[in-house]
């Protein structure tokens, strides 16, 4: 073919030209195999996707095996749509543990955090955590809360010596 003719693109059905007209695709719901567009077959409990050819389950369905099963979700959990894990998570308040959501207990002096990792709780401002207690931090003399709220550090000029605040050495 000369390099000043033009050749004229087939498009087969349910395809449509690119932008610059030298190529085609596929409409969506359908994909490249060969010279033709075969429709994406998805299974009951899922939708296309809005990128590449694919499918993904609805929520509270996982991919298993090419089919979209139901999430067992136990209770205090929710469906999530993360294609990760597995395809729940626990209401506020509750943490995984298993197959199961339980309750987060909070000591006396603590409050709920929303975090993937830890206890699920921290102490207020001026205690600190002992195991499954929030105690209040014991500030010596000379010295104040630190900027975390749950240990201490000396006023100046004083240096921290074990469990109380000594003045500078005069040397």
């Amino acid at each position: 073919m000369a390099a000043d003719t033009c050749a004229t693109v087939e498009v087969p059905q349910h395809a449509y030209l690119n932008a610059q007209g030298d190529a085609w695709k596929c409409e969506r719901g359908y994909r490249k195999v060969d010279e033709s567009c075969l429709p994406i077959e998805s299974p009951p409990n899922s939708y296309l996707s809005t990128v590449g050819d694919a499918w993904i389950c609805d929520r509270g369905y996982r991919d298993v095996k090419q089919s979209c099963v139901a999430v067992s979700i136990p209770p205090n959990g929710y469906a999530t749509n993360s294609g990760y894990g597995p395809g729940w998570g626990c209401v506020r308040g509750y943490r995984a543990v298993g197959d199961s959501c339980v309750i987060v207990q909070v000591p006396a002096n603590g409050y709920l955090v929303d975090s993937s990792y830890g206890a699920g709780w921290e102490c207020n401002r001026g205690y600190r955590a002992a195991g499954a207690n929030c105690i209040a931090v014991e500030v010596p003399q000379n010295a104040h809360l630190d900027y975390s709220g749950n240990d201490w550090d000396c006023d100046r000029p004083y240096r921290k010596s074990r469990d109380r605040c000594e003045p500078p050495s005069t040397q």
